[in-house]
């Protein structure tokens, strides 16, 4: 059974910075495309960036390029999103997510197999 977890989540001004953590455990050397999501209040979830576990390829809604950066640490199985310059339309339960190899966009949710429980990021103006 895989598991991930998040981490780094909470309330931040607007051009500040977080960084989100994802743990993960378990039978995750299957794992191909790593993604961030997040769900603002009343709203479908929406993809923010995706990595390449193997070969740290990384790629980012337009929303947040330039401003979000998506990293991992292989060796201890832990994935990353570096984000700075927040606004406030940032604010969402922000969600990792652990996927196979697999024609499916990694744009979209139904790409992925697990997904942690979300951490909260609230940025204020």
């Amino acid at each position: 059974q895989v598991q991930l977890v998040e981490s780094g989540g909470g309330l931040v001004q607007a051009g500040g910075s977080l960084r989100l953590s994802c743990t993960a455990s378990g039978r995750t050397e299957r794992f191909f495309n790593w993604a961030w999501f997040r769900q603002p209040p009343g709203k479908e979830r929406e993809f923010v960036g995706s990595i390449v576990w193997n070969t740290g390829t990384a790629y980012y809604a337009d929303s947040v390029k330039d401003r979000f950066t998506i990293s991992r640490d292989a060796a201890r199985n832990v994935l990353y999103l570096q984000m700075s310059s927040l606004k406030p339309e940032d604010t969402a339960n922000y969600y990792c997510a652990a996927g196979l190899i697999s024609t499916i966009s990694i744009r979209t949710p139904r790409a992925y197999s697990y997904w942690g429980q979300g951490t909260q990021v609230t940025v204020s103006s």
